[in-house]
C-alpha cells in the first residue's frame, strides 16, 4: 500500500513533540497555571487516548493519555490546537475566557485512511508512563466484556483442516530422471502461499463441529458432524495417532486466554494477566483494517529465548479495546526445537449486536526434525461462523460426554463438504487418493512400509489394506529378552483386532526360557461392551477381562510402565536374581466415563513360587523335614544339594476396586497401549484390595488400601513442575510378599514416577507416604549461558522421598514374632526403614541433548552405610520435546 506522507509527518511530529515535551518538562516549574481537561469522540463521548494538544508554531506540545486526559502550560494569546488520527482538528483560541479546565469533542474525519508505516529508533524499554502499556492493560482489563462465558446460551459451527507436507522442494530437484518417471508425484507438489516454497501435501484431516454452551446449569459440548482423512494415515491402521497428536500439538489459539496452548507447552498470551511483565509493547502507527480504524502495537518477549510469541496486534480505535487481528510468531532466537517457522494469524468480526468473536484462525508451521531429513509443514486453517446466542433445548446436553460424534461423521457426502468446507482444498488435497494409490504401486513400497509399521507401530499386520488385518504379531521389541532364571527368552506375542469382531477381542504369548528350559504364557479374552474402531482399549474402554498367566518375574517389574520383557530395559544396574514364578487368573471389569472418571473391579487368584535367591521361609520354619507341607525345594547355583533351603508356594484370592479420576485427560491408542497426550490433567486415584482366606485357596486375609494424586503446574518461562504423591497401609499381619514395596526402577532407563536408586524389596513397609516432584526448567538458566546456550540443553531436577514404617505386628526381627506361621523371614537386602528417617534421592538431568537424549545423575542421599546401597548412577532415555 502506499505511504502518506501528511499522516506519516503528523506521527514523526508526534514523537518530536512528546520528547521536546519532556526536556521542557525541566523549566516549567515556574508555571502559575495550566490548562487541563479531556479530549474526548464528539459523537460517542469516548475519550481518545494519546491525541495531541499543540501550540503549533511554538514548539510547545502534549499527547492525551490512555483515559484522553491532558495537562499543558497555559499561554494566553497562543492557539491550542487538538489532533488525532482519524479526526478533524480543533483550535482554541487561548484567551481570558477560556478556563483552566476544558472539555474537547473531536469529530470524526470521514475520510478514508491509507496505511502508515513509522519506524521510529526504540530507546531503552520502560514500562513506565509507556503509552503502549496502558493501551494494552485497557485491552486486557476490556477482554472480559465479551467474554462468551457470560452469555446464558452459545453455539457456533466450526471447520478445521489440517494439512501436513514434506516442505522445500527444489525445482532443480523435480528436474532429475527419478521423479520425471512418476507424473503422479509431481502432480502433487504445489506452490504454498504462505511460504512461497514447493511443498508436497501428504495427508489432509478435515473437521465440521458445533459448540453449544450453557451458563446454567453450566455445561458444553462438542458435536462433531463430519470428518474426512485422507492420505498416508490411510496406511496405518493406527493412522489416527498422526492426527490426533497434530490437533493436541498444534491446537486452537485463543489469544484471549491467559495461557495459550500449543507444541504442547503453555505460552503467555500477548493479552493474557501476565502479558505486561512478559512482552514488550511498541505502538507502531494507526491504519485501517478493512474498515476500521486501529491501534497497530508490535510485541515481543522481554527475553526471546523464552516460550513467547513475536508479532502485531490491531486494537479497534473505539472504546471498546478489542483486538481485530492478531498476527504472531516464534523468535528466531527461541529455544522451540524443531521448529523453523511458525505464523499464527487470527481475525475477529463484529455481530449484529455489536460484539467481536473469533472467526479466522490459521496457523502455518515449518519444522525441521533433523538436517538429514526432509523438512516438513503444517497448515491449519480454522473457520467459526453462525453464531446464536438464543436458548438452546435441554436434551442437547443429555449425558456427560463432552464430545459427540454423530453417528454418520465419517460417512459425510460431497453435498455435506459442499456447505460446510469454509476453506477449499487445493489441488494437491482434492486428489490426496491418486497419491496414495501411486505410492503403493512403487516398486518395493510395501516392504519399506512394513518396516515402517514394523517400526512406528512395534507390530506388524498379518492383512492387506484389500483385506484389513484381523490379527497383529508383536509387540516387536519383546521377542528376544533375558534374565537370571531364563538366560535367553524368546517370546511371540499376537492380538486380534476389530476386524475380527469389534466387541471380542483375543491377545496373549507364549514365551521360551533357554535355560530354564520353561514354557510361559499368557491369554486374555475380552469382551467390550461398546463397538470399538480397531482395539478394546479405546476411550472409552468399558470392558469384561479374563486372564490366565504363568510367567516368571522380579518383585519390581510390577512397577514399570512398558513390557517386563522389553529388550531395551533387560540391561539392570542392580543384580536382579530374586525372582518368583507366578499362575494368575484373574477376571477384570473397567469402565470409565467421557467425563474422566474411571471404576475398575477385579477378582484374582494367584500363586507364587520363589525362584533365583528368592526364598518364602515362614517364621515357623521346623528342620524336620517331614513338616513340610506345600514346599518346593530349589538349590542355589553351585550349592550342595544338602544344603538347600526349603521354600514355601503361597496362594492368595483377591478382590480389588478402583477410582480414578483425570478430568481433561486426552490419549492416543497405539498397538501396543494407550497413552495420555495431555499431562496438564490432575489425576487422582483411590484402591482397595481385600484377600480372602480359605477362598479359592487362599491362604492369607488383607486388607490394603492406597490413594495417589498427580498434577502438573507450569512456572511460565521457568518450565514446569509435576508432583506425585501417593500412600498406602496395609492393615492385617501379612507375610513379605504381600508388604508394600517401593516402586523402583531397577533399569538404566528412566521410568517416570519410581525411585531410581532403592534396590528390589529394600524396604518392606505396611504403611507409606511418598512423595515425588520433577522441575523441568525449559533451559531457563543454560539458555542464557554464552556458548553453552547454543547447545539448546535445558535443565531437569527430580527429588524423591519417601516415609515408610513396618509395624511391630509385621516385623519378623521383633521378639514376639518368632515362630510366627504367618510371617516370614525377610530375603537378603531387605531392611526395616526408619520411620523418623525417610529416604530421599536426588536427580540432576540434562535433556534435549541432540533434541532426543535425556540422562540423569541420580544421588542417594541417605541409607547409604546399607551393604547394598548404589551411592551413584546414570540414567538415561529417549525424550524428544518441542
Amino acid at each position: 500500500m502506499k505511504r502518506n506522507i501528511d499522516w506519516k509527518t503528523q506521527w514523526i511530529l508526534r514523537v518530536i513533540v512528546i520528547l521536546f515535551t519532556m526536556h521542557c518538562s525541566l523549566f516549567t516549574a515556574y508555571a502559575q497555571h495550566t490548562i487541563s481537561g479531556q479530549i474526548v469522540d464528539a459523537k460517542t463521548g469516548e475519550p481518545i487516548p494519546f491525541a495531541s494538544a499543540q501550540y503549533l508554531g511554538h514548539g510547545v506540545g502534549v499527547a492525551s493519555d490512555i483515559d484522553g486526559n491532558f495537562s499543558i502550560v497555559r499561554h494566553n494569546g497562543w492557539q491550542l490546537t487538538f489532533t488525532s488520527v482519524g479526526y478533524v482538528s480543533h483550535t482554541v483560541q487561548i484567551n481570558s475566557g477560556i478556563k483552566n479546565v476544558i472539555k474537547i469533542a473531536l469529530k470524526t474525519d470521514n475520510k478514508m485512511l491509507k496505511e502508515v508505516t513509522i519506524k521510529t529508533k526504540r530507546g531503552r524499554y520502560s514500562r513506565k508512563n509507556n503509552p503502549a502499556v496502558e493501551m494494552m492493560r485497557k485491552v486486557i482489563a476490556a477482554k472480559k466484556q465479551t467474554d462468551l462465558d457470560n452469555r446464558d446460551y452459545y453455539q457456533y459451527n466450526k471447520y478445521q483442516k489440517i494439512t501436513l507436507a514434506l516442505n522445500d522442494f527444489k525445482p532443480e530437484v523435480l528436474d532429475s530422471p527419478k521423479y520425471k518417471k512418476k507424473q503422479w508425484l509431481i502432480d502433487q507438489i504445489e506452490a504454498c502461499p504462505y511460504n512461497n516454497k514447493l511443498i508436497l501435501p501428504i495427508s489432509v484431516d478435515e473437521t465440521v463441529s458445533q459448540k453449544i454452551y450453557r451458563k446454567k446449569p453450566h455445561d458444553e459440548k462438542i458435536i462433531i458432524k463430519g470428518i474426512n482423512t485422507q492420505g498416508i494415515n490411510d496406511l496405518f491402521q493406527t493412522g489416527d495417532i498422526l492426527n490426533t497428536i497434530m490437533k493436541d500439538v498444534f491446537t486452537d489459539v485463543n489469544i484471549y486466554d491467559d495461557q495459550i496452548r500449543m507444541l504442547q507447552y503453555p505460552f503467555t498470551s500477548p493479552i493474557g494477566k501476565d502479558a505486561i511483565g512478559f512482552y514488550r509493547y511498541y505502538i507502531e502507527d494507526t491504519l485501517m483494517v478493512d474498515k476500521d480504524l486501529c491501534y497497530h502495537l508490535h510485541f515481543l518477549p522481554n527475553n526471546q529465548q523464552d516460550f513467547g510469541f513475536r508479532g502485531d496486534l490491531y486494537i479497534l480505535a473505539d472504546s471498546s479495546w478489542q483486538v481485530k487481528r492478531c498476527e504472531m510468531t516464534i523468535p528466531k532466537k527461541s529455544d522451540v526445537n524443531f521448529v523453523e517457522n511458525m505464523q499464527v494469524v487470527q481475525e475477529f468480526t463484529q455481530l449484529p449486536d455489536g460484539d467481536w468473536v473469533l472467526s479466522v484462525d490459521d496457523m502455518f508451521t515449518e519444522l525441521k526434525l533433523a538436517n538429514f531429513l526432509q523438512k516438513f509443514a503444517v497448515i491449519r486453517n480454522t473457520r467459526i461462523n453462525d453464531y446464536a446466542f438464543d436458548e438452546l433445548p435441554k436434551q442437547l446436553f443429555k449425558g456427560t460426554k463432552k464430545e459427540v460424534k454423530d453417528v454418520n461423521a465419517m460417512m459425510r457426502s460431497d453435498e455435506f463438504w459442499n456447505q460446510y468446507r469454509q476453506v477449499e482444498l487445493t489441488k494437491a488435497e482434492s486428489q490426496m487418493d491418486q497419491f496414495v494409490n501411486g505410492m503403493q504401486n512403487v516398486k518395493g513400497f510395501k516392504w519399506v512400509l512394513f518396516g515402517l509399521k514394523a517400526l512406528v507401530e512395534n507390530f506388524v499386520e498379518t492383512g492387506t489394506k484389500k483385506h484389513p488385518s484381523k490379527v497383529d504379531i508383536g509387540p516387536i521389541n519383546t521377542m528376544i529378552t533375558k534374565n537370571i532364571i531364563d538366560g535367553i527368552r524368546t517370546r511371540i506375542s499376537a492380538q486380534s483386532t476389530a476386524n475380527l469382531d469389534s466387541n471380542l477381542f483375543f491377545r496373549g504369548y507364549v514365551a521360551r526360557g533357554w535355560n530354564s528350559k520353561k514354557w510361559y504364557y499368557k491369554g486374555d479374552v475380552i469382551w467390550s461392551f461398546n463397538k470399538k474402531e480397531y482395539l478394546p482399549r479405546e476411550f472409552p474402554q468399558r470392558t469384561l477381562t479374563f486372564s490366565s498367566t504363568y510367567d516368571v518375574m522380579s518383585p519390581s517389574d510390577k512397577f514399570m510402565h512398558t513390557d517386563k520383557d522389553n529388550v531395551f530395559t533387560a540391561f539392570k544396574w542392580s543384580k536382579v536374581d530374586k525372582m518368583m514364578f507366578y499362575n494368575r487368573q484373574s477376571v477384570t471389569f473397567e469402565r470409565e466415563e467421557d467425563w474422566g472418571f474411571r471404576t475398575t473391579l477385579s477378582m484374582k487368584l494367584e500363586e507364587n513360587e520363589a525362584a533365583g535367591g528368592l526364598y518364602f521361609i515362614p517364621m515357623s520354619y521346623s528342620s524336620d523335614r517331614s513338616t513340610w507341607t506345600n514346599w518346593s525345594n530349589p538349590i542355589p547355583t553351585g550349592a550342595d544339594a544338602s544344603a538347600y533351603t526349603p521354600s514355601q508356594k503361597i496362594r492368595t484370592t483377591e478382590l480389588r476396586a478402583e477410582l480414578r479420576f483425570a478430568p481433561g485427560e486426552t490419549f492416543i491408542n497405539t498397538k501396543q497401549r494407550r497413552l495420555p497426550i495431555n499431562l496438564d490433567a490432575p489425576v487422582f486415584t483411590v484402591s482397595h484390595t481385600l484377600g480372602l482366606k480359605d477362598v479359592l485357596g487362599g491362604q492369607y486375609s488383607y486388607n490394603y488400601t492406597e490413594g495417589s494424586i498427580y498434577k502438573r503446574f507450569w512456572l511460565k518461562s521457568w518450565g514446569k513442575m509435576d508432583f506425585n504423591i501417593k500412600g498406602g497401609i496395609q492393615w492385617e499381619k501379612v507375610p513379605f510378599p504381600l508388604l508394600i514395596m517401593p516402586e523402583t526402577n531397577l533399569s538404566y532407563i528412566v521410568q517416570d514416577y519410581t525411585f531410581e536408586a532403592i534396590n528390589n524389596m529394600e524396604f518392606p513397609t505396611d504403611r507409606f507416604l511418598s512423595g515425588q516432584v520433577n522441575w523441568d526448567m525449559n533451559g531457563k538458566i543454560l539458555n542464557r549461558i554464552p556458548l553453552l546456550r547454543k547447545l539448546k540443553w535445558r535443565e531437569w531436577i527430580g527429588f524423591r522421598v519417601l516415609w515408610g514404617e513396618l509395624s511391630d505386628k509385621n516385623n519378623p526381627y521383633k521378639d514376639h514374632n518368632i515362630g510366627n506361621p504367618i510371617l516370614m523371614y525377610f530375603p537378603e537386602g531387605s531392611y526395616v526403614i526408619d520411620p523418623k528417617r525417610p529416604y530421599m534421592e536426588l536427580s540432576l538431568g540434562l535433556h534435549n541433548i541432540f533434541k532426543i537424549i535425556h540422562v540423569e545423575y541420580v544421588r542417594r542421599l541417605n541409607y547409604n552405610e546399607l551393604p547394598t546401597a548404589h551411592k551413584h548412577g546414570v540414567r538415561f532415555m529417549v525424550r524428544a520435546t518441542f
